[in-house]
């Protein structure tokens, strides 16, 4: 058996594809979105091969502007809520991690504690929660705000979500529920643990009516790229998905975010840094170029400046598109997605065209080109050199990606010894190597019963 470090790989999964173009493809069904069916499909072939999570993103909002424009690449306009859909399909799997955004934003604590909980038992602990607080202003106005409110607050809030959220999957310890039918308990009372939090943001006074989570707490996910969400990625992250669209990027973003953890009293092994990344695979490198420049050519125009603005955070579309953007038209700063807005300004600042501004905008993800042999190389080289501990795939064309990396790829890298052949337990915490949290409550009292003499 290989000793060498197994990587960790997720799919992160829109119905037709994460490329924009991927809906017009032939091979793209039509009313995927909506399709619980089609969804089985897909996470049983990404079980299949093996992959530790299949995950959904989401924002709480379709776009109400621009609409000529969003029908070319239309991004979250149709739908369904994650968490009801993970749960949908979880009976399909019996391995495969499950994982969902839900916002800090937008969300009351407890409903999200609930929610998890649930998807944790229906899968038998497969649950992982994304923790994100939400960029953007079409979500703030369907919740009573005109826009966000600055990033810095979000994040405050965030953390102050978080602890009410991992307080009340703490409510009651692992052995509460005792079944006790002679004596008519069901429940030992001394093992119910009420939360009585009140803070800046927050009043909560009750329990969670239902038993502790299968994993202790779902897997905590985290995106942040910004020094709010890094810190409390330190803090609190079991999964990050980093940001770098080339390997020195990742290996800077990766030694940041684990040298932050020390100072929470957190080992670097507790936390998994997977980058963002799109896999074209091929029958050689030049074929691989060849299907993403394809799906490049579909793209229309007025989606890809439609994508800047949205990530610029400032309309552009009044330029030229064959000549290079004014730098004057960059803004100060962005209040939504730091890492994308920063992409685009490096692109703008290397004196790109507007159209070629929009060919390579990629929201700081890394593509590798190439035939099985030449994805595996570029995925080891990665892992090797320190820049991650494995991949957040976001599959362009489904179902042809997916299916090309399980039967190609995996494959190649098994061969290698870094990635599985097999699940190595049936909680997505035993496969992604994570301890399993112990109940703060039970900690105490065992702490409490040391202590006496």
């Amino acid at each position: 058996m290989s000793s060498r470090k197994k990587m960790v790989l997720g799919g992160l999964f829109e119905a037709n594809g994460y490329h924009s173009s991927a809906w017009l493809l032939p091979s793209a069904q039509d009313r995927a979105p909506t399709d619980v069916d089609y969804f089985r499909r897909i996470v049983r072939m990404a079980e299949d091969g093996k992959l530790d999570f299949f995950f959904l993103a989401d924002t709480p909002a379709a776009r109400t502007e621009n609409l000529d424009a969003w029908t070319r690449g239309p991004l979250y306009m149709n739908m369904m809520e994650p968490i009801t859909l993970l749960s949908a399909i979880a009976g399909a799997t019996s391995h495969i991690g499950l994982g969902a955004t839900a916002s800090t934003s937008f969300y009351e604590p407890y409903n999200v504690a609930r929610l998890f909980a649930s998807l944790d038992h229906i899968s038998h602990g497969r649950a992982a929660w994304n923790v994100v607080t939400s960029a953007n202003d079409y979500a703030a106005r369907n919740f009573g705000l005109d826009r966000l409110p600055p990033h810095d607050r979000r994040y405050a809030k965030a953390r102050e979500f978080f602890e009410i959220v991992r307080g009340l999957w703490d409510t009651w310890e692992d052995d509460a529920f005792i079944y006790d039918k002679a004596n008519v308990r069901m429940f030992d009372p001394a093992k119910f643990h009420v939360l009585d939090h009140e803070g800046e943001f927050f009043k909560v006074h009750g329990g969670l009516n239902m038993a502790r989570p299968p994993q202790g707490s779902p897997v905590i996910f985290q995106a942040g790229a910004s020094e709010a969400g890094k810190e409390l990625a330190a803090e609190t992250a079991e999964v990050v998905f980093g940001t770098g669209a080339s390997r020195d990027e990742a290996i800077q973003f990766y030694r940041d975010l684990k040298g932050r953890m020390a100072k929470f009293g957190r080992h670097p092994d507790e936390l998994k840094i997977l980058s963002g990344v799109s896999i074209v695979v091929g029958e050689n490198e030049q074929h691989a170029r060849e299907k993403w420049a394809f799906w490049q050519e579909n793209v229309h125009i007025d989606i890809g400046l439609l994508y800047l603005k949205t990530d610029l955070e400032t309309d552009l579309s009044d330029l030229p598109l064959d000549e290079p953007v004014p730098l004057d038209r960059i803004p100060a700063s962005s209040n939504h997605h730091q890492v994308y807005f920063e992409e685009i300004v490096g692109l703008i600042r290397q004196g790109l065209t507007l159209r070629e501004v929009c060919r390579r905008y990629n929201r700081s993800k890394a593509i590798f080109f190439g035939d099985a042999v030449q994805v595996a190389d570029q995925m080891e080289a990665w892992v090797e050199s320190g820049a991650s501990d494995g991949f957040m795939m976001a599959f362009p064309v489904l179902p042809d990606s997916l299916a090309e990396f399980t039967a190609e790829v995996v494959p190649e890298l098994q061969r290698r010894g870094l990635f599985r052949t097999d699940y190595e337990g049936t909680t997505l915490r035993e496969n992604l190597g994570l301890r399993r949290p112990v109940s703060r409550h039970a900690a105490a009292r065992r702490a409490q019963a040391v202590a006496k003499p």
